[in-house]
This record gives structure tokens, sequence and C-alpha cells, in this order.
């Protein structure tokens, strides 16, 4: 795939809106736009959200304009569409991790097969592209009740198969893992969000992947 002059949307959390970097300018979307001569990047990422969504309302409100609130709202003209999320489920949310039958907003399982179905309903002549959730600090630390990162990762890519959407395996070709002190200070210093060397990889990664398909 060509990326000079296509329409991109990236749907996403804190990471895509830009958070940890110094600038917006710095951000993995924007890097490609400028590097690689997009149209457009539209950018759709607000910070701690989540794919699932909650039974019991979160301190911060915008923190539940879940990616299945949000995705009609965007731009129907893109040529690719990117979707970046996860952490938050895992780290946030109180739905559960559920099982692949899922149907419901209420089980991060249901809430990605709702979200890729939708999005290939909106955009039936658009390349969907998934990325996986990166390694974060203490990611083996499950909460009470929860599964860890790792089986929200997994569950990602399982739907994703069963739409035929590519995925971007980040958790395991991003270069990132903060357990690791000196990666974690050359690209997560807090240990969740990539600064402005982590959005480099991620939009290297990113733009080799697209221009793959």
């Amino acid at each position: 795939m060509k990326l000079e002059g296509l329409k991109i949307n990236f749907l996403g959390d804190s990471i895509t809106e830009g958070w940890g970097t110094s600038n917006k300018k710095y951000a993995y979307w924007n890097i490609i736009k400028e590097e690689h001569g997009l149209g457009e990047a539209r950018v759709y990422g607000v910070g701690g959200t989540r794919y699932s969504r909650n039974t019991v309302p979160s301190a911060i409100e915008r923190c539940d304009r879940d990616f299945l609130l949000r995705y009609p709202d965007m731009d129907d003209d893109a040529d690719v569409v990117v979707i970046f999320g996860g952490t938050n489920d895992y780290g946030d949310g109180d739905a559960p991790l559920g099982k692949t039958g899922d149907r419901t907003p209420y089980s991060f399982y249901g809430a990605c097969h709702l979200l890729f179905e939708g999005m290939i309903n909106k955009y039936p002549g658009a390349t969907i592209v998934v990325m996986t959730p990166l390694h974060r600090q203490n990611e083996e630390v499950a909460r009470e009740g929860y599964a860890p990162l790792a089986d929200y990762v997994n569950a990602i890519k399982e739907v994703a198969q069963y739409y035929a959407i590519p995925v971007l395996d980040l958790w395991r070709v991003s270069g990132m893992q903060p357990a690791v002190p000196i990666l974690k200070e050359k690209y997560m210093p807090d240990g969740l969000h990539p600064n402005d060397a982590g959005h480099r990889l991620i939009a290297s990664r990113l733009a080799g992947f697209l221009r793959s398909l």
C-alpha cells in the first residue's frame, strides 16, 4: 500500500492523543503524516478510554467515552482506519475479559466483536488495521478478578483474525518493554506512555506494516 495522499483515521486512547510526547508533532500519527505524505491524519484519541463499557461510571467522565460510543462520529471517507487500545481495559475498566462468543459492550471480547464488525460496516471499502497494546510496567499483575494484559492482547488478535483484520502486534515487535530499565528510560519513562522516541518507533512499525498490505 502506498501511503502518499491517504486519509487515515486513528482511534485510540491517551497514547494516540499524544500523552508522553513533548509536543503532538512528535506523536506517531503525525510522524507518519509528515514523513509519508498522508493526505490527512484524523485523530480520535481520548485519554483513559477503552474498547469496553463500564457498568459503574468512572470518576472522570471522559474515560467512559469508549470506542464503541465514539467511532460512529468519525469521518466516513477514510482510506485506512487504525484502532489502538486495550491497555485501559486491563488497567481501569470494570468489564470482564469475557469469552469469544460475547456480543456485548460490557465484556472485552464482546466490545472487540462489536467494534470490528461496526468498523467493517462503516468503512466497507477501507483498510482496517488493529494495533495491540504495548507492554507496560507491572503488566503481569492482574487486578483481583480480572485477566492479565497478555490475555487482552490475545483477545484482540483472536477477534481480529475472525474478521480477517490485519493486526500489528506491538506487544511482540514494538521494541519497548519497560521491565527492562534501559528501555524504560529510553522509550517509556512513566512505564506506560511512549515518549518522543517511543512514538517514532511506533510510527516506524506502523508505516512499514501499512506499506506491506
